[in-house]
């Protein structure tokens, strides 16, 4: 079968041809229908991130049930499934509460999930060690469901945890409006009545971000500009909370500079910033948190979310064969929402 594998770091993806997989007891493979191409993978391929290749791409799948492996009991073939990403011992009380993505023992398991250490899904089949990693999907639509498994699980964990600060006079501000950011300003609409500021340095990005329901759209081009902006919407508290879906040093030093006391400084991407502490800056009583990920009874509400129609995934779909313009053009910044591989 077709793979879009990882070989090493620093070396391009490759389109190979794999044996397709049969599953062990316990283990599932699913026909996939849709991969999710993820900024994380650009990193994998870029950075040693301790990742041992060769495996197979792709972190946010979902598809239909192929084969069961023995003992495997409350799905059947042809079952629609999202593939929950981060794979852990699945022993720890950690795991055991379905809080995978931060697994007391991911150290010692060499891999991070399946297309982060072990195959994943940017394949024609994808073995999935264990059923307990698959979420029912009902009628949605798996392609357009893949992106669900990180591009909204990732913003609605990190929403979740500041739910408290997002009262009617608060102030959001989601810096990134790319394939997490799309899904976290709908994610905000549909639970908070916070004002919502989108912030992206893409004038096409700033438009989708209007399109979803953004109280403001600002530029961040001008960082000076953007911060006296966002100053003005907030008033004297400043930002309640901000999602910050980029993480270069210039986003990380926006954020910082507009919460206020009391807030949340949220730095989801991974774009290398740092920040820099002094004496109230960023201000007293800010939480600055670093999420990853989400649970599997995350990812069952954020499927729910789905169904129910409050969040809709963005996408652009491609032959499995374009992977590689694909990752070209995630680099160039022109994939509106998220792109997703079709084998």
């Amino acid at each position: 079968m077709k793979a879009v594998r990882f070989i090493r770091t620093g070396r391009p993806a490759e389109i190979v041809d794999i044996p397709r997989p049969t599953p062990g007891p316990g283990q599932v493979v699913l026909k996939i229908a849709g991969a999710g191409v993820c900024h994380s993978d650009l990193h994998i391929l870029d950075e040693d991130l301790g990742l041992k290749g060769p495996f197979v791409l792709g972190h946010e799948n979902a598809g239909w049930i192929q084969a069961l492996g023995q003992g495997v009991e409350g799905w059947k073939e042809g079952d629609p499934v999202a593939v929950y990403g981060p794979w852990g011992c699945g022993r720890c009380r950690t795991c055991q509460s379905s809080a995978e993505n931060y697994c007391d023992n991911h150290a010692s398991l060499g891999t991070m999930g399946g297309g982060l250490g072990a195959d994943g899904g940017m394949a024609e089949y994808m073995l999935v060690p264990s059923a307990r990693q698959l979420v029912a999907l009902g009628g949605l639509d798996p392609v357009r469901a893949a992106p669900l498994s990180d591009a909204a699980l990732t913003p609605y964990h990190a929403i979740k945890q500041a739910l408290p600060l997002l009262t009617p006079e608060a102030t959001v501000v989601v810096i990134g409006i790319g394939g997490l950011g799309h899904m976290a300003v709908q994610l905000l609409k549909a639970l908070t009545p916070a004002t919502l500021i989108a912030a992206d340095n893409d004038p096409a990005k700033l438009d989708h971000a209007r399109q979803l329901g953004a109280s403001h759209a600002l530029d961040t081009r001008d960082g000076d500009a953007a911060a006296e902006a966002i100053g003005k919407i907030a008033g004297p508290r400043g930002a309640t909370v901000v999602l910050d879906f980029v993480g270069a040093q210039a986003t990380v030093d926006l954020g910082a500079r507009v919460v206020g006391r009391n807030s949340r400084l949220t730095v989801v991407g991974l774009g290398g910033g740092v920040v820099h502490y002094a004496a109230n800056r960023p201000p007293y009583g800010c939480q600055v948190t670093v999420p990853y990920w989400g649970s599997r009874t995350e990812l069952m509400e954020v499927i729910s979310l789905a169904q129910d129609g409050h969040i809709r995934t963005e996408v652009e779909t491609f032959p499995l064969e374009q992977a590689l313009d694909v990752y070209r053009r995630l680099r160039e910044g022109k994939i509106r929402g998220r792109a997703v591989l079709l084998p």
